[in-house]
């Protein structure tokens, strides 16, 4: 059904006339051309469309126009402040916690609830958080570097 979908995406008021029940990944992509999220494996297990939602971090592939309305929507190009990477971003080139770069998008969104729920993680919590956050390319010892790094700058310290 289409519909008028308010919501904040990335801080800014938007409204859209969209179908309601059209994936949030695609509107994001397709319509908005917020590329940041990708579309995985469509069911919500990889990750790689992760975005927050009210600050939780929730796959946007399985998530309707009318399941964010009237919600706090960020993408991984809402982190960005005034053109300054957010700490986790920053972290994970300063660790190289990519290769091919198609997961971290999803991983910096999915690290950056957790650390907003816990600041002071674990390596083991750390772990624990990511595991449903796939990477084929093996990048994961310096994934957690990275979160860990993120956190101490955040304001949290190692436990």
């Amino acid at each position: 059904m289409i519909e008028n979908i308010k919501l904040t995406l990335n801080g800014k008021p938007i409204s859209l006339t969209v179908d309601s029940d059209r994936p949030l990944l695609w509107v994001l992509r397709t319509d908005l051309g917020l590329t940041g999220a990708k579309y995985g494996c469509g069911e919500g297990y990889c990750g790689a469309c992760t975005v927050l939602v009210n600050n939780e971090a929730l796959r946007s592939c399985q998530l309707t126009m009318k399941d964010v309305l009237n919600k706090k929507v960020v993408t991984i190009e809402g982190l960005a402040k005034n053109g300054d990477l957010h700490p986790l971003q920053k972290a994970f080139m300063a660790h190289d916690a990519l290769q091919c770069g198609y997961c971290t998008p999803g991983m910096i969104i999915n690290a950056y609830a957790f650390l907003l729920k816990n600041p002071r993680p674990s390596e083991s919590q750390i772990i624990a958080e990511m595991d449903n956050n796939l990477c084929r390319c093996g990048a994961h010892v310096r994934i957690i570097k990275a979160i860990q790094t993120a956190a101490q700058e955040m304001g949290g310290k190692k436990k």
